[in-house]
């Protein structure tokens, strides 16, 4: 089968993130299984225009800002040479179903919602949230594809039938399952907390920062460890803060760094925090967990996915720093509770393979074109 899958980003963007690094994995699943996989998606700075990573052929056609416009082009002109269409979304499709009458399975990771409004000022999160429920009624008629059972709930919430909807859970990618088996470390002496993940208002690290500070006040030897980097002015803020809340010389912010080191920093901590507003799955969280750190994390989609409550990490009822705080505090302060969380959380994480996600997928991608032909 020939498959063309139209995504943002390519695993090489400097930007990418889980999505591409999972949907990296299921194509070469794919190829593996004797498929043909083409991804277009758009270029950066020193980027090929066409090259092929594990016999997966990128094609990087447009630029960041283009990349929406002129996918529908190439569709125009090359679907015929396709016989299935992977449209990922990322806030926004591809609109795929406008440009080909080949078979279109939509892979999203979460709907967007209330992200647009932390994201982007008015009017655009405004056009962004009502174009969401747009486009959902212009693929009402397609197959869905999603990580967690959440996001299944709210695309049937918006009209999308339950049988339209496949959802499979993924493992972390086999490239940091690989990195992490090499990583033998012990847990830091003094109570660790670890933030990792993009450092924009949505992915909650000001509700981080703020249950730390409570947590310190408990824990004076407690420290935090931020992984992650963001734009200078966020950044900025967010240093403002913890320096407001007296918290500055307990605060490391590693910035963005390599998969090794990402791993190091989690396997040594205790507890994973996590406040996002939503999550398409929380990989991190899975990632964490493989490391024997277990989670405490927001009642938000894709978290409370992830996260099995009160088996490996705990799913906490109020969205707010004081009960993050609250958490955190007893599940460190347990500590029979605290190692069987670990021990469970690894073996969730280890249970989750891609010999089992790239069957369910490619069983998921013949179904499609079948139910078309």
């Amino acid at each position: 089968m020939r498959i063309l899958i139209l995504n943002w980003r390519d695993t090489r963007h400097p930007k990418s993130g889980g999505a591409e690094a999972v949907t990296m994995e299921y194509a070469k699943w794919w190829v593996h299984a004797g498929h043909k996989v083409t991804w277009f998606t758009s270029g950066y700075k020193g980027a090929k225009k066409e090259e092929l990573i594990d016999n997966v052929r990128i094609l990087r056609q447009a630029g960041s800002q283009t990349v929406y416009l002129l996918a529908p082009f190439y569709l125009l002109l090359h679907s015929h040479e396709y016989d299935l269409i992977v449209d990922e979304v990322h806030g926004i499709p591809f609109f795929s179903p406008l440009c080909t009458s080949k078979p279109i399975i939509v892979f999203i990771h979460e709907i967007a919602g209330d992200i647009w409004n932390f994201m982007y000022n008015p009017p655009i999160s405004w056009i962004g949230k009502h174009m969401e429920e747009w486009y959902l009624r212009l693929y009402r008629k397609k197959l869905f594809w999603t990580d967690a059972e959440s996001t299944g709930h709210e695309l049937m919430e918006r009209g999308i039938k339950r049988n339209q909807i496949t959802v499979i859970h993924c493992p972390i990618p086999n490239f940091t399952r690989h990195i992490a088996l090499q990583v033998h470390v012990k847990k830091e002496k003094v109570p660790t907390f670890i933030f990792v993940s993009r450092v924009v208002k949505m992915k909650g690290i000001e509700e981080v920062v703020k249950a730390f500070a409570f947590v310190q006040k408990e824990l004076p030897l407690a420290k935090l460890w931020i992984v992650g980097g963001g734009e200078d002015r966020y950044v900025k803020k967010i240093v403002s803060m913890i320096r407001e809340y007296g918290i500055y010389e307990k605060v490391t912010w590693f910035g963005k760094l390599n998969e090794k080191e990402k791993l190091i920093r989690m396997a040594k901590a205790h507890i994973l925090l996590h406040a996002s507003v939503k999550e398409g799955w929380g990989l991190v969280v899975l990632e964490a967990g493989f490391l024997y750190t277990p989670s405490v994390v927001y009642n938000v989609a894709g978290l409370r996915d992830v996260v099995r409550d009160g088996h490996t990490g705990i799913v906490i009822t109020d969205n707010s720093p004081i009960e993050l705080a609250r958490a955190s505090l007893h599940l460190y302060q347990d500590r029979e509770i605290y190692k069987k969380y670990q021990t469970n959380a690894h073996t969730w994480a280890e249970s989750l393979t891609w010999t089992d996600a790239g069957k369910k997928s490619d069983a998921f991608l013949k179904e499609a074109v079948r139910q078309v032909l």
